[in-house]
């Protein structure tokens, strides 16, 4: 898993995604931290972090495209499925490498608590909280935007396929919202990612939340694991 991984770090700044990506984060949520925290005059980034929901939801497709589609694509997936490497192997090194990205471009709220230590008082146990969301969040989006790649060859299609997907969970609770029948509201918003993720901007602790991001981060590599295992046999 280590060589893998290493790999895809490495091809994440070659390629030029891993600047691009970095670079985008750190542009849209140092533009919500001056407008809904320097802004307004507090300092909660709470407003910041619901903000950047939706910036997520574009931006990790950009970063899991290419990460099984572009195996395909230059046909080095059967060196890869034939290397002496565990398929779980393959699929963990991949998703770490970009949840480490992930993780690199989320950490600049760490810089901008500095900022606001300056001007008044962190308030660390909600930053840390929607520190702590924003993670779970994103692993959970890693893992099916890295299945998705599994699904083609081709990146673009990987991507808008991801960013399609992600947009429909976002909008299960609209969808839950128009529903008559009791049980399939509840059904949909017990499946929102929107909901739970605003749970921690709002400064409460779900344990049933962190267990849903975390099932399904799990869930989708297991998923990746059998596509590509079907792959290998097929």
């Amino acid at each position: 898993m280590g060589a893998i991984y290493r790999r895809e770090m490495g091809a994440f700044f070659t390629s030029g995604i891993g600047y691009v990506f970095l670079a985008v984060f750190a542009l849209f949520s140092g533009l919500f931290f001056s407008l809904g925290v320097i802004g307004s005059g507090v300092s909660d980034m709470s407003p910041m972090f619901s903000s950047m929901f939706l910036i997520v939801l574009f931006l990790i497709p950009i970063l899991t495209m290419r990460l099984l589609s572009e195996e395909k694509k230059n046909r080095t997936d059967q060196g890869l499925l034939t290397a002496p490497v565990s398929l779980p192997a393959i699929v963990l090194g991949k998703y770490f490498a970009a949840l480490t990205l992930f993780i690199i471009a989320e950490s600049i709220v760490f810089i901008y608590s500095i900022i606001i230590a300056l001007c008044g008082e962190v308030i660390w146990s909600t930053l840390l909280g929607n520190y702590f969301a924003m993670l779970f969040l994103g692993a959970a989006f890693i893992a099916i935007g890295l299945f998705i790649s599994s699904l083609t060859e081709n990146q673009m299609a990987a991507a808008v396929i991801s960013m399609f997907v992600l947009f429909i969970l976002y909008l299960l609770d609209s969808l839950a919202a128009s529903v008559p029948w009791d049980f399939l509201k509840n059904a949909l918003l017990s499946l929102s990612f929107y909901s739970r993720y605003t749970e921690f901007t709002s400064g409460i602790f779900n344990f049933s939340s962190v267990l849903f991001f975390l099932s399904t981060a799990f869930l989708f590599n297991f998923f990746t694991v059998r596509v590509l295992d079907k792959k290998r046999w097929g």
